[in-house]
């Protein structure tokens, strides 16, 4: 890999997990948009994705909906057999649920291993089963979407989600040096996004967006941005977490 710019991700194969979520489908927007053939990941609504998919640029190029869990790591593997080519991972799957901080008694065993499963250990999980394919490309990228919340402490939806997101920085490091030079391993960081992710009332971003100096809050579109530009432009970085957030935990 020269590890230099890029005009363009023609010839590159793009898997995307999560991909039916608001940062999933603009994610595959973006890097379609520049040429890219996406093929998205999901555990639900696969024939509605496919269909968003098809409308994606660059469509000649069989964009591809795959349906698959990715907590459950023998069907990812079975399902994705039929991808031979692998050039950038995003991994945008996970879920969480609105509990404060405060509130630990709420924070269940069952529901504290749920949030290390779905936004920890499954992007562990699916790195590894990518990760050959990854090391044949010469533009091996992988992508974590993590959360602003890993590194500001008392944000974040719950401390168990929290605590899984702080995992996946770790991780995103700890592979950036396993994995050089063959593969890149950078994390972006959201805050607040719009996206229905978190069941917030409006009168929510509308406060965060105030409370931030680039005055909203972020939208899928600013972190599709962000990973569009690590795969073209900024490619000679790796370990790295970018923080989308408009500044909001300056």
């Amino acid at each position: 890999m020269s590890f230099k710019p890029l005009k363009d991700l023609n010839g590159q194969t793009a898997v995307i997990t999560g991909a039916n979520g608001g940062i999933g489908r603009a994610t595959a927007q973006a890097l379609a948009a520049s040429g890219a053939r996406i093929v998205g990941i999901a555990w639900r609504n696969i024939e509605d994705l496919q269909t968003y998919l098809d409308q994606l640029p660059n469509g000649h190029l069989g964009h591809l909906a795959i349906l698959a869990d990715t907590t459950k790591t023998a069907q990812l593997d079975a399902a994705t057999q039929c991808i031979t080519k692998c050039d950038i991972l995003v991994n945008s799957a996970g879920f969480s649920r609105t509990i404060p901080h405060a509130n630990i008694d709420a924070l269940t065993d069952e529901f504290f291993d749920e949030m290390l499963t779905a936004n920890l250990r499954s992007v562990f999980s699916t790195i590894r089963i990518f990760a050959s394919r990854l090391k044949q490309s010469t533009n091996g990228l992988i992508v974590n979407i993590s959360s602003a919340s890993a590194i500001n402490p008392g944000h974040g939806s719950n401390i168990a989600y929290t605590a899984a997101k702080a995992g996946v920085e770790s991780m995103t490091k700890n592979l950036a040096l396993a994995l050089a030079p063959a593969v890149r391993v950078v994390s972006v960081c959201p805050s607040s996004l719009n996206t229905g992710f978190l069941e917030h009332g409006q009168d929510f971003y509308a406060r965060a967006g105030q409370n931030t100096p680039l005055k909203r809050v972020g939208t899928a579109e600013d972190i599709a941005s962000a990973v569009e530009a690590i795969a073209t432009r900024m490619r000679f970085t790796t370990g790295n977490s970018f923080v989308v957030d408009g500044g909001r935990f300056l």
